[in-house]
């Protein structure tokens, strides 16, 4: 009968164990990973947007360099 008790006890402090501790920190580990994948996702799509962005500005930026002179430039000399 003593051992019944003993048994039961231990279960039940087993149980605690499991349901206060081990199941928890399962659940903190898989949102904890859920949450770092989400970031890392969004931080791709930033880049991947800002890629799209630098390769559309740098056409625009070419096109605006070759800029047609306003006239010739023309050397001064200073006059005697």
């Amino acid at each position: 009968m003593l051992k019944f008790i003993l048994y039961i006890i231990l279960g039940y402090f087993l149980f605690r164990f499991i349901t206060g501790f081990v199941i928890p920190v399962f659940r903190t580990g898989k949102q904890i990973k859920r949450q770092f994948n989400d970031m890392q996702q969004r931080m791709e799509e930033q880049m991947r947007q800002q890629q799209a962005a630098a390769a559309n500005n740098a056409p625009q930026a070419e096109k605006q360099s070759p800029a047609t002179p306003v006239g010739d430039y023309i050397d001064f000399e200073e006059v005697k």
